[in-house]
């Protein structure tokens, strides 16, 4: 087995290696995450045929969900825009919130949508609108999805009823109702500060951002004459969050394995929601709006073309974050910070950190720590079950490293260099785990 500061000193080596080489040597990023990859799992003492597979198999995993969102989500985004939803969504919130205010705006509804959604869904359901938006204001693009990004980040993260929020709360026997007041109580301020805070300083200290393949796709260059009514574009734009709402509360509405509760568990699915609300789309933004089957189907094709690189980095990302793991790298890094002898709060945080880091994936990082200390927190009732919850989360989201696939889906939308992706998103991200360890160490002081 490997020590711990060998198992360090690899993916230390190996994150660097990718940053070098893909920002000063301009070498295509799908083939160094995959050399990176399979050298780190050599060094480590994997075979290299499971050096292989490991790559494949966390390739897969990944794939698996991520690409049937980007490609709902990419479709359900062109109908939004070429029927002119998006711009009568962007008319509407600049109106009411006024063009000075739209970071600020766009934080909130990412609030909102990323209450009941995995990151990436609300981020291709709300990438659309940030185009649009930041185009009819003239305001640069970060400063209006950088904030998004970071609101759906923090929901993720802190709030339940996400997956892994709940497997957390499982693991610390928190009350969930406390545990979503302290949330909003703690990311509010952390999603402020991280976004259009944070947006703002450094939107015009990273160098020119040049305007990606995808954002051609999503912006009408002159508003449309006729557009949709808001009402219905916002109704067809959240039908997928309605949806998966419904299908989070299938087990309090109709008991277990009954026809109702396997129905409602189908439509409130991830991908099951997105395939119901782009039908919805091609009448709502297509038929509705006078176009063509045959025009329909030109732009769902055409789409999908920029997503391609999009995928093969996403997935390149998690056969990153697999040979991570199938080597031990990560198991020996977190053996590491379990030995650190630090207060429950710190402990869940910094553990979550290294999983993250380890993995690059947050629900990973938050349900490992999560299973690691809890049996710790119930022997000692040394912190608050509802404040650990959060700091675990805080800390999941930690660092935006490179091999988490939110990464390189914020990098190629938004058209950045890998360079300016780790001086805006990876530092959003550090900010919001920071933000939430020290509010919650400073609400500690008051509930205990």
């Amino acid at each position: 087995m490997m020590s711990s500061l060998f198992a360090l000193s690899l993916a230390i080596c190996a994150i660097v290696s990718v940053v070098v080489l893909i920002a000063r040597f301009r070498i295509n990023p799908f083939i160094v995450l995959f050399s990176v990859s399979l050298a780190l799992a050599l060094c480590a003492g994997m075979p290299p045929q499971k050096a292989i597979a490991s790559f494949e198999a966390g390739a897969g995993r990944v794939l698996g969900h991520v690409a049937t969102v980007i490609a709902l989500g990419t479709m359900l985004g062109k109908m939004l825009a070429e029927s002119g939803g998006a711009d009568r969504i962007a008319l509407t919130i600049t109106r009411l919130a006024g063009e000075k205010r739209v970071s600020w705006a766009m934080m909130v509804i990412g609030l909102l949508v990323g209450l009941p959604v995995f990151f990436e869904v609300g981020f291709v359901l709300l990438i659309p609108l940030a185009f649009t938006l930041a185009r009819r204001t003239n305001t640069p693009l970060l400063r209006v999805a950088l904030p998004m990004g970071a609101a759906l980040s923090v929901t993720h993260a802190m709030i339940p009823p996400h997956p892994a929020t709940l497997l957390a709360l499982s693991a610390y026997h928190a009350d969930i109702g406390r545990t979503i007041l302290w949330g909003i109580v703690i990311g509010t301020p952390a999603a402020a500060l991280a976004g259009p805070v944070y947006a703002r300083f450094i939107a015009g200290r990273i160098g020119p951002v040049l305007p990606s393949a995808l954002e051609a796709q999503f912006v009408n260059h002159e508003v449309p004459a006729s557009m949709p009514g808001f009402g219905i574009t916002v109704l067809t734009i959240l039908s997928p969050v309605v949806l998966m709402l419904v299908g989070s509360m299938a087990d309090a509405v109709a008991p277990a394995h009954t026809t109702l509760n396997n129905a409602l568990h189908f439509i409130g699915n991830t991908d099951i929601a997105l395939a119901l609300a782009t039908l919805l789309s091609f009448q709502v933004f297509g038929t509705a709006r006078g176009f063509s089957r045959e025009t329909i189907l030109k732009f769902t094709n055409d789409c999908l073309a920029p997503t391609a690189l999009i995928m093969l980095l996403v997935g390149a990302g998690g056969g990153f974050g697999q040979e991570l793991v199938d080597s031990g790298v990560s198991t020996a890094i977190t053996d590491l910070a379990v030995g650190a002898h630090v207060p429950l709060l710190v402990l869940a945080w910094l553990l979550a950190v290294v999983v993250r880091v380890a993995t690059g994936s947050a629900t990973v990082a938050m349900s490992t720590a999560a299973g690691i200390v809890g049996p710790i927190l119930v022997h000692t009732h040394g912190a608050s079950p509802e404040l650990m919850v959060i700091v675990t989360g805080a800390g999941s989201v930690a660092l935006g490293p490179l091999n988490d696939a939110g990464f390189w889906q914020i990098k190629e939308y938004l058209g950045l260099s890998v360079g300016q992706t780790i001086k805006t998103w990876s530092v959003i991200e550090t900010l919001i785990a920071v933000l939430g360890l020290v509010f919650a160490l400073l609400l500690s002081l008051v509930v205990g």
